[in-house]
């Protein structure tokens, strides 16, 4: 009897615990499913049960979103697949012809003598990835981009041959010379910035990096203040900006003093 009592509604104390658990389900369940996700500012909902599916782990199709767009222009190259890897002698051939528009600033054996990139021996995915980007104005420069303007796919496709077939500068670090800076040979892994190497070439090659060997210091400095101010944004996925954002100006000064090194004419591939 005492045992029907205490589970009894007419018992204040059995009425009053389901009352009180009724009413923490309540709250948890509109904390839980309703208010909770609608304070999340990531999620976008439709609906009170397009919210309650979302704290459910069942996402449901509402309306459509615009995708977020960059207030920028990015590159629209597939590095991967931009160049052919086979040899092709006619491209090349092509490609020499062309390029005799590019020799007042790059040189005739593409190597520059006026503080603009050195083109012999670039990796060509790199070349043609630059021109493209000119073209598209992903990429901006007041000689380049009217340049690129007029050429079709098959110029850009046959300069990079070209440069690429050509021998390149040698990386030119005598013993005896300044050391290698930290930040080439070791970068900062505390800041995020692996060797430069890692990706250009001493150590290993990525895929769309560029050479640096024997570039102009002043064409080297340039570009990575571009990566810092934001002026320059055509690199792959933000790298070279987070990259070069981290790096001390020192740091800096030191690369590009580092990476222009060259050997002397005598040892020259010219």
């Amino acid at each position: 009897m005492n045992g029907d009592r205490l589970t009894s509604f007419r018992n204040r104390w059995t009425l009053t615990s389901v009352f009180v658990t009724a009413a923490i389900f309540v709250v948890a369940a509109l904390l839980g499913f309703v208010l909770l996700p609608r304070l999340d500012a990531r999620e976008q909902v439709v609906g009170l049960w397009d919210t309650i599916c979302r704290a459910a782990g069942l996402p449901q199709r509402g309306e459509a979103f615009e995708p977020v767009q960059p207030g920028y222009k990015t590159s629209l190259v597939k590095i991967a697949t931009a160049v052919s890897r086979t040899r092709n002698e006619e491209a090349i051939g092509r490609g020499a012809t062309l390029a005799q528009q590019c020799a007042i600033c790059h040189g005739p054996t593409g190597v520059s003598r006026a503080d603009s990139p050195n083109l012999a021996g670039q990796y060509a995915s790199v070349v043609y990835k630059q021109l493209r980007d000119f073209k598209d104005g992903v990429r901006v420069n007041a000689v380049m981009s009217p340049f690129t303007a007029k050429l079709t796919e098959r110029d850009m496709q046959d300069l990079a041959a070209y440069y690429a077939f050509l021998p390149r500068l040698p990386g030119f670090h005598p013993a005896g010379a300044n050391p290698a800076p930290r930040i080439v040979i070791s970068g900062a892994p505390t800041r995020g910035i692996a060797p430069c190497g890692s990706c250009h070439g001493t150590i290993e090659n990525k895929l769309g990096s560029p050479w640096l060997e024997g570039q102009s210091e002043l064409y080297l400095k340039t570009q990575l203040q571009a990566f810092v101010s934001g002026s320059r944004q055509n690199d792959i996925s933000s790298q070279m900006r987070n990259v070069a954002r981290a790096m001390t100006p020192e740091e800096i000064e030191e690369a590009a003093r580092y990476y222009a090194n060259q050997p002397p004419p005598y040892l020259s591939t010219e």
